[in-house]
């Protein structure tokens, strides 16, 4: 489904302080298959997210989505097959138009030549059956504007977006991070059924490696713009937090120095 190929990305080439976020990298993903990604801050997560949406070009590599070579197709074409939730709840919606208008945006985005945020009667009793089975008492807010709603309220917003036409490819660029913990805990259930009742191809950024462990099928580890450690079946179901802090000590040669995965390290 998804194959990036010896990835390289580049930044300030030639000058100084010319950083090399990509290094060679190489991953394949199966149709349906969600896979959780760790990594300190500059291990090359986001930079990765970046590439495969097209928000720049790789220096090196080849990037397929389906069999189809998407290396040097622009953003806005990848956003026909990419869906992506970010970090931030104020990405991803215009929060001065209403839950209903930006579900209409994403729907038309999806399935029409032209945007439209006016749906139609039968579109507005889709969106509502489908934001109902959130659970978050949303689908008699549908003319509430998002800018409104609380972070955990947008995120969900977001990722119905994202989903309410499934995607070829999904994105979670640590969407919880800034959530509560109990609105974090709804939101990712929330995910974790959108992703099974679609069978979407995903890939997550966590810094919770309890999380990343214990979500999805796969589990990778990202430093210096390289893939460190590839997890998955019984070796991923056998290996625990303080595997990864031992693996990660063993293979650099240090102690992994990031205090926001440490604090998150036991969930």
């Amino acid at each position: 489904m998804l194959d990036i190929q010896n990835a390289v990305k580049v930044f300030e080439k030639g000058t100084p302080i010319e950083h090399t976020a990509l290094n060679h990298v190489s991953l394949h993903l199966d149709a349906g298959e969600f896979v959780t990604i760790i990594g300190s801050n500059g291990a090359g997560k986001s930079t990765l997210f970046n590439a495969i949406c097209g928000t720049f070009l790789l220096n090196e590599g080849r990037i397929l989505l389906d069999k189809r070579d998407i290396t040097y197709i622009k953003e806005h074409k990848r956003a026909l097959s990419i869906g992506r939730v970010f970090q931030d709840p104020m990405k991803g919606t215009a929060p001065h138009m209403t839950i209903e208008e930006n579900l209409s945006l994403a729907y038309s985005r999806a399935t029409a030549k032209h945007l439209s945020f006016a749906p139609s009667r039968k579109q507005v009793a889709l969106f509502r059956d489908k934001i109902a089975e959130f659970g978050m008492n949303l689908e008699d807010r549908m003319k509430t504007k998002v800018g409104m709603l609380s972070g955990g309220q947008r995120q969900a917003v977001t990722l119905l977006m994202c989903t309410i036409v499934p995607p070829k490819l999904l994105l979670l660029d640590e969407h919880t991070a800034a959530l509560d913990p109990a609105t974090a805990d709804k939101v990712m259930e929330i995910t974790q059924r959108t992703v099974e009742q679609h069978h979407l191809t995903t890939l997550m950024i966590t810094h919770n490696m309890a999380q990343a462990l214990s979500i999805g099928s796969r589990t990778i580890m990202m430093d210096a713009g390289q893939i460190l450690f590839d997890f998955s079946g019984e070796e991923r179901a056998r290996t625990t937090v303080d595997d990864l802090l031992r693996l990660y000590s063993d293979t650099r040669h240090k102690a992994l120095d990031n205090d926001r995965m440490l604090l998150q390290k036991n969930g």
